[in-house]
């Protein structure tokens, strides 16, 4: 008996390593977990985020040939109000399960950017249902569309820690100057 009780303190501090290595290794296994799982779910995000603009980009788009075909926009490939109609009811249709996704995963602060990008887009379609010929009003939609944009995707950036990225804004060079 008394071997074994010379042999107690190492066993003692045989079993406590052990259960002291099996609780770091369980610590480290949680911590991976969770920077897996959140590393999946930012990934989602910016999927979610991207697929929203996309959708919307093409509404844009669209608009931006249906405002050409009016007088309103120099789009060089303009679309008659007949042949948009059918496109523009599939990016509405496309943008709405893009908006859902966007509302399950974004953040706030994301969906209200996006909000008020969408909520100018619409103003756009609106513009062109009503056929109306006014370049001056079209250019203040376009510039408050860009805004809007630009704000969503610089909160896009944000929550996913991005660094600050381009406006977006293309400035095309006069002819003739090369």
């Amino acid at each position: 008996m008394s071997a074994f009780i010379q042999q107690l303190p190492a066993l003692i501090g045989v079993v406590i390593g052990a259960l002291g290595s099996y609780l770091a290794s369980m610590r480290g296994d949680q911590a991976r977990f969770r920077r897996e799982q959140a590393a999946r779910w930012e990934d989602r995000r910016l999927t979610t985020y991207a697929d929203f603009a996309r959708a919307l980009k093409k509404s844009v788009t669209l608009t931006y040939r249906l405002a050409a075909h009016l007088g309103n926009d120099p789009h060089p490939h303009p679309l008659s109000p007949e042949e948009a109609a059918s496109h523009l009811a599939d990016a509405t249709d496309a943008r709405d399960p893009a908006g859902e996704a966007l509302l399950m995963l974004g953040t706030p602060h994301v969906v209200e950017k996006a909000r008020t990008w969408v909520v100018v887009v619409m103003e756009m379609e609106g513009f062109l249902r009503d056929r109306t010929h006014s370049p001056e009003a079209w250019s203040d939609l376009l510039a408050r569309q860009r805004a809007a944009r630009e704000g969503y995707y610089a909160a896009v950036r944000r929550d996913l820690a991005l660094p600050p990225g381009h406006s977006g804004e293309w400035r095309l060079a006069p002819p003739g100057s090369s």
